[in-house]
């Protein structure tokens, strides 16, 4: 089982300290964030409702809010920082290579 690289989007679609939700094939929607020049990815929904993050999530620093219920993840490590969220939001490897965004996923 190895793991393969997926483009996401490129750099420059997601501003400086803002976020974005983007539709990949095979993966679903994603959550793409922008903070302190470094990029960062997490599944787009939250896992208490299945509200989006990237649409409708508000972003400060490296935590992103569900408007839903205002639970709170760390999008680093996808570990849950706000009640009522039941389980760690899921992210992926990053790496940036010529302008774009791609993470790492494993191949069946």
């Amino acid at each position: 089982m190895g793991m393969k690289a997926v483009r996401v989007c490129s750099t420059s679609e997601v501003e400086p300290e803002s976020h974005t939700q983007v539709r990949i094939p095979g993966l679903g929607a994603l959550a793409v964030y922008h903070v302190d020049g470094e990029f960062f990815v997490t599944d787009d929904t939250c896992t208490h409702m299945h509200a989006s993050l990237g649409e409708e999530g508000t972003l400060e620093g490296h935590v992103i809010q569900c408007t839903w219920h205002n639970g709170k993840y760390d999008i680093r490590t996808g570990a849950v920082l706000g009640l009522p969220c039941p389980a760690p939001l899921k992210t992926y490897p990053v790496t940036l290579r010529e302008g774009a965004v791609f993470v790492e996923v494993r191949e069946d």
